[in-house]
């Protein structure tokens, strides 16, 4: 069971991490194990995949509902001494009281920051974005409920713009700006494809930016990201779609040619050992 104590020195140094000078990589894990190997292979913090959890049970990604999500990510905090975020998606709810209920029972679960999404999950529907004083006003009741909690919490406002389809730079800004003075602690805009529109984001608001990498376009490396002002680089979905990449390529040599080439990529029985030794 994490305690308050454990909760403010996470809190406290995963708000360190973004107070540079130098970005850092947070990796996605999608169950205990991956979190523990991603601890041991060095990462100083993780967050947790809401699209990588639904993968792993069989599931599209479409949300799971917020006692199903919670559980998951409880099972990330309990795998590792990191500080963990959650990929909380729109709050499970649209009301702002409901997403500042949904901040403060993940701040419950272990977790020492959270992101919230301004798009609302209508039937499915992911073409649309709440109106823009509606989205900081979520906002808002996030980083107010965080500023209760007793410990760091650092609320991640994500704009979801480029993701459903409406590449709107100057809408993007104007929104992450709103949800800045709204009270967010790190600002995102997933689906960034190019040097101006990252550098534009970052020169647009006073917060740590996050970049996602690997969701569209060619990966820039962390030193470039660097360069461009970015603070935080989050992996989303990619690390669990790079594993099921390889199971799938490894299944279809199998089934397709007869043969087992993959074997000789396998990583050594031995090896996984060593990172999930306690």
């Amino acid at each position: 069971m994490t305690t308050l104590s454990t909760q403010q020195s996470k809190g406290e140094r995963f708000a360190h991490l973004h107070a540079g000078p130098s970005a850092f990589v947070i990796p996605n894990p999608w169950d205990a194990g991956t979190a523990r190997m991603l601890e041991r292979l060095g990462f100083e913090a993780l967050a947790t995949t809401s699209s990588g959890f639904a993968f792993s049970e069989g599931r599209r990604d479409d949300p799971p509902g917020r006692d199903a999500m919670l559980e998951h990510v409880r099972t990330i905090v309990e795998a590792t001494s990191l500080p963990v975020s959650a990929d909380l998606q729109h709050g499970y709810g649209e009301s702002p009281e409901a997403v500042a209920e949904t901040i403060r029972a993940a701040a419950a679960v272990g977790v020492v920051g959270g992101s919230i999404e301004d798009r609302p999950y209508r039937d499915h529907v992911d073409t649309e974005l709440f109106a823009i004083d509606v989205a900081a006003q979520r906002i808002a009741a996030a980083a107010q409920a965080a500023s209760g909690l007793g410990f760091e919490f650092l609320v991640t406002a994500r704009c979801e713009n480029y993701l459903c389809g409406i590449p709107d730079l100057q809408d993007t800004i104007r929104r992450l700006q709103a949800y800045e003075e709204a009270g967010a602690d790190v600002l995102y805009a997933p689906g960034l494809t190019t040097p101006d529109e990252i550098r534009a984001v970052v020169a647009a608001v006073q917060r740590p930016v996050n970049f996602v990498a690997g969701l569209a376009g060619e990966p820039f490396p962390v030193a470039e990201l660097e360069r461009f002002g970015v603070r935080r680089i989050s992996l989303g979905s990619t690390l669990s779609r790079a594993a099921i990449g390889a199971f799938v390529a490894a299944a279809q040599e199998i089934r397709e040619r007869g043969t087992f080439g993959f074997v000789a990529d396998a990583i050594a029985y031995g090896r996984i050992d060593e990172l999930l030794a306690a």
